[in-house]
Parts: structure tokens; C-alpha cells; sequence
């Protein structure tokens, strides 16, 4: 290659970005930037321990305990944080219900807020601005991507998301889970159905 006048080697970047963030963290971490024992403990918080699972158990708990619901509608955020999920991205947290009358979806028009604690890092689509501006403009539309066709009496709401508030879906429970425990009804949860872009399973989907 030419010289361009500077003194340092030149690199091709992958092109996958999986790739480019492990060459990024390679480089990095030799350079002695970051530790590699600490970015592991960073990626397991967001992959097992902050993630959709949280907000499963969350939904579970409304679905089955009544007076859980309640205090959920009340303040979410306490409500949330009497199950241990709490903290970054989870500090003001707002449910809203889906029945069937009414659809709500999530979206964050400015960037991408959303709420960790219960839901881990956002979804690469829900960062898109196809996504952010067509959830706003074409919400049905938008469901339908995802495979979701509402009745027309049901009202579709959209819920912005800020740094100041956080919303988190409670689907609709499906049919035929009377008999299931909270732990059972948290496998019937979905990221997709906690943000509005899908339903819960049925407990024939789940495998149950």
C-alpha cells in the first residue's frame, strides 16, 4: 500500500461485526485497557443475570398474584425491585397491559431507552430507525413485520420511552395456564411480548 505519511500498520476490520468487537477486544485487552476477567463478568450480567428472563418472572408474578399487580400499577418500579431487579436502565419503570381491547408497544423515538433490569440490552431491530420511526407512524404495520395481526376494534397504543421512563409490556395471559406455576408461566414469556411487538406463548408453543 501507498504511504500516507503515518507511522502505523494498517489492519483490515472484519467485516462481521461479531468479529470486529472480538478483534476489539483483543486489542484492547493486550494493550492492558481492559481485563478480560471483567468484560466476562460484564457480558454473563447482561446475558444471564440482567436479561428477559427478569422481566418473565415479572410478568409470571403479575399474572398469578393479584395483589402484585396492583402494587405493579402503582409504582413499577418498586414493584419491580421487590424481585431483585433493579439499577442501571431499570430506574423508573411505567407496566402497561395488554388485554383485549387494547394492544400496547414500546418503542424510544430519540434513541434507544429501554429497560435493562428486566429485559438485558436492547434488541439490534429496536435501535433501528426503520423501527423507531415506523413503530410511531405505521404501528400495525410494524406488527405485522413481527407477524402480529390485531383486530381492528383493538386500539394500538405506542409508548415512548425516555430517560425518564421505561415502559414494560404485560401481555396477555394465554389460555389454558390456570394449573401452571409462576415458574412455568415465565417460560410462556417472550422478550418480543414485554415490548408489544409479540405475544406470550401458549403453553403448546412452550413445549408444556
Amino acid at each position: 500500500m501507498p504511504h500516507d505519511g503515518h507511522d502505523h500498520d494498517h489492519q483490515a476490520v472484519p467485516s462481521d461485526p461479531a468479529l470486529r468487537v472480538k478483534a476489539l477486544e483483543t486489542l484492547l485487552t493486550e494493550k492492558g485497557l481492559v481485563d478480560r476477567a471483567a468484560l466476562d463478568e460484564i457480558v454473563e450480567t447482561y446475558e444471564h443475570r440482567v436479561g428477559p428472563r427478569n422481566g418473565a418472572r415479572v410478568v409470571a408474578k403479575a399474572w398469578s398474584d393479584p395483589a402484585y399487580l396492583e402494587r405493579l400499577r402503582a409504582d413499577a418500579t418498586a414493584a419491580v425491585a421487590e424481585l431483585g431487579y433493579e439499577g442501571r436502565q431499570g430506574e423508573h419503570m411505567v407496566i402497561v397491559e395488554n388485554t383485549d381491547a387494547v394492544h400496547n408497544m414500546v418503542v424510544c423515538t430519540l434513541c434507544s431507552c429501554y429497560p435493562w433490569s428486566v429485559l438485558g440490552l436492547p434488541p439490534v431491530w429496536y435501535k433501528s430507525d426503520a423501527y423507531r420511526s415506523r413503530a410511531v407512524i405505521d404501528p400495525r404495520g410494524v406488527l405485522a413485520d413481527f407477524g402480529i395481526t390485531l383486530p381492528d376494534e383493538t386500539e394500538v397504543r405506542v409508548w415512548d420511552s425516555t430517560a425518564e421512563t421505561r415502559y414494560l409490556v404485560i401481555p396477555r395471559r394465554p389460555v389454558g395456564t390456570e394449573g401452571l406455576t409462576e415458574d412455568q408461566l415465565a417460560d410462556l414469556v417472550t422478550r418480543d411480548s414485554m415490548i408489544g411487538t409479540g405475544f406470550a406463548l401458549s403453553p403448546a408453543e412452550a413445549g408444556r
